[in-house]
């Protein structure tokens, strides 16, 4: 029973904070593996490939929640106008974001549109904006709430009158980022990448509460470091840094992955990393790559105090990811030198 007490108490104020649009937004461990998501300038920025389509599902706090945190997206984007721009090209793309959180069933729905244009530098370097606009929803079931003063001194009785009023159990609103990046690509063994973005430019309001016009969505900062070598004719390696602030909430995770060569031409590959969320948890991921189709796993190994309650079982991901090209003949593409097998 204490132990229910101090997760309720752990919890509890995380969920109330959400309702008010302070809370920072949805995540995943595998950031590089949902490019539309960290930065809308990578729309289009597909430096082995002319077109992707990709998909995560996460589930967090499975072992200490009756209804645990599920987040799930789907994206594609595509490289166009190739063959109208002589030194650059323009990236259109979308992504589906859909998160069930908590005994609540507070459930967000986001849906975006993506544009970016490409510009090259030289023989050597890529600069490229991006931005995107969508609808995002958030609804709750109320039925399905208790608050702090529905506490009968042992238990949360639901039948007990509450002072909590919320003005409806859904919310809409428009929504908007921004981003640039920075290719460079000395050889063609060598590439290293790094894009800064903004969230909710708008800062759309975001409450379900009852005469709140004050809350709205923080403006969230995201900057990221990517690089990609190629140690030997069977080694590649992938290393990346990702920060994110929003309001008073921060993240940053780094860490490296390597994908092996199975085969002559690199059409099947074995891909191992570990990643590290600072304050948090230590992320391992494998996976697996064949015919430019890769899957991969990842697990969230708490490492913080929460580590007391969850016995370390932090959240598992996986990831889809599918990048294919226009045709066999690839000799007018305007693309990044990247490495590959």
């Amino acid at each position: 029973m204490k132990k229910s007490f101090k997760i309720l108490f752990i919890f509890f104020p995380t969920f109330v904070i959400g309702l008010q649009g302070y809370a920072q937004d949805l995540h995943f461990s595998q950031f590089f593996n949902n490019p539309l998501l960290t930065n809308p300038a990578n729309t289009g920025f597909i430096p082995d490939a002319d077109y992707r389509l990709g998909a995560s599902y996460r589930n967090q706090y499975s072992n200490i929640m009756a209804v645990p945190y599920r987040t799930m997206s789907i994206y594609g984007d595509a490289q166009v106008f190739r063959d109208r721009i002589e030194t650059g090209w323009m990236g259109l793309g979308g992504v589906i974001l859909r998160d069930v959180a908590g005994s609540g069933s507070l459930t967000s729905t986001k849906i975006y549109a993506s544009i970016a244009y490409h510009q090259m530098l030289g023989l050597s370097s890529l600069l490229t904006a991006g931005f995107n606009v969508g609808w995002a929803n958030k609804r709750i079931d109320q039925s399905k709430l208790t608050f702090p003063d529905q506490f009968d001194g042992k238990f949360f009785d639901a039948t007990l009158p509450t002072s909590v009023q919320l003005l409806n159990n859904s919310v809409s609103y428009f929504d908007m980022q921004a981003g640039l990046n920075y290719a460079y690509f000395p050889t063609e063994d060598i590439y290293i990448n790094a894009g800064y973005s903004i969230h909710h430019v708008n800062q759309p309001k975001e409450t379900f509460f009852e005469g709140d016009n004050t809350s709205r969505l923080d403006m969230r900062h995201i900057g990221f470091i990517n690089g990609i070598f190629k140690m030997s004719d069977n080694v590649i390696i992938n290393p990346n840094v990702y920060y994110t602030i929003m309001a008073r909430s921060s993240e940053l995770v780094g860490g490296m992955n390597a994908a092996y060569n199975l085969s002559g031409d690199g059409s099947k590959q074995i891909v191992a990393g570990l990643y590290y969320r600072y304050n948090d948890a230590l992320i391992p991921m494998v996976g697996l790559e064949i015919n430019n189709i890769r899957f991969t796993f990842s697990y969230d190994v708490t490492t913080s105090s929460l580590k007391n309650f969850n016995h370390s079982f932090g959240a598992d991901e996986f990831n889809l990811l599918n990048k294919g090209f226009y045709s066999q003949f690839q000799g007018d593409r305007k693309q990044t030198l990247c490495p590959t097998f």
